[in-house]
């Protein structure tokens, strides 16, 4: 049984699951909660379900996921022959799996050191994966977790949404209540800043905004050597076409995913979203 530093994180952070296998991290699922049915990120609702259901505007809420879950897979890490674990998660702002996980924490069997990373989707996934990276060269618990603090102090994140309905629904845009008002008039672009989602710009139009994010996207990785990530909400062509085009625009990209983000981010942001991350190596 190989001794190591093992990594954990939750299931927002929508690694593609050959990363995480390959990196050996483990992540923990959220709940999406779907009328009266509590189903498991990942594995027991799908994005299209979710789409659907939000479009027919039934509830839908989420929830973090139980310190007992956690517990559960600090000790089966363990077991794997972990003598250490960090376990990164996305921001304490917009969910209390931070918490969860810190209380778990406190009840397992090696050391675990739990990180907020402020960061949501690939933002965390790619702080997860520096993480990853760093302990496979041997790295301890403080290592790895500097690894990835530097990497979401590096990371930008940007995103488009068809309307701000879904996050006022949820709770889930804070300062971004001053673009309410005009919400019907507007596309709005918004940005994780500090954790939280912040508005960036309002442009008038659906097509003038998601131009709008490109531009923003090639400024923000210019001059550096970067990780890209694209996502959507059941919008793959707008998603694969604005990856297409940060291909040809960004001179120092070293890998691009382009992914459906799932359940848990798309019950805030509903159909339509386009998002996009930077992380400079």
């Amino acid at each position: 049984m190989s001794r190591h530093v093992a990594i954990v994180t939750d299931s927002t952070a929508y690694l593609p699951a050959r990363t995480m296998e390959r990196h050996g991290i483990t992540a923990v699922p959220l709940t999406v909660v779907l009328g009266d049915r509590a189903l498991e990120e990942g594995t027991e609702i799908s994005t299209r379900a979710l789409a659907q259901a939000l479009q027919k505007r039934r509830p839908v809420t989420t929830s973090r996921p139980s310190p007992a879950l956690f517990e559960e897979t600090y000790r089966k890490v363990a077991e794997s022959g972990a003598t250490g674990i960090v376990s990164l998660h996305l921001s304490a702002e917009l969910s209390g799996t931070y918490d969860a996980a810190v209380a778990a924490a406190r009840q397992a069997p090696v050391p675990v050191r739990v990180v907020d990373t402020g960061m949501i989707a690939m933002a965390l996934g790619f702080c997860a994966l520096a993480a990853a990276q760093t302990a496979e060269a041997g790295a301890t618990v403080d290592e790895a977790v500097a690894a990835a603090e530097k990497r979401a102090a590096g990371t930008s994140a940007y995103f488009y949404v068809d309307t701000l309905d879904y996050l006022r629904r949820g709770g889930r845009i804070g300062a971004a209540q001053a673009l309410l008002g005009s919400a019907l008039a507007v596309k709005p672009l918004l940005q994780l800043a500090d954790g939280r989602i912040e508005p960036l710009e309002k442009v008038r139009t659906a097509s003038k905004a998601i131009a709008r994010l490109e531009e923003i996207a090639a400024d923000r990785a210019a001059g550096a050597q970067v990780d890209v990530a694209v996502h959507h909400l059941a919008a793959p062509d707008r998603a694969s076409a604005l990856a297409d085009r940060l291909r040809t625009r960004v001179s120092g990209l070293a890998d691009l995913h382009v992914s459906e983000v799932g359940a848990v981010i798309g019950a805030h942001t509903g159909p339509g979203l386009l998002a996009v991350v930077i992380s400079p190596r």
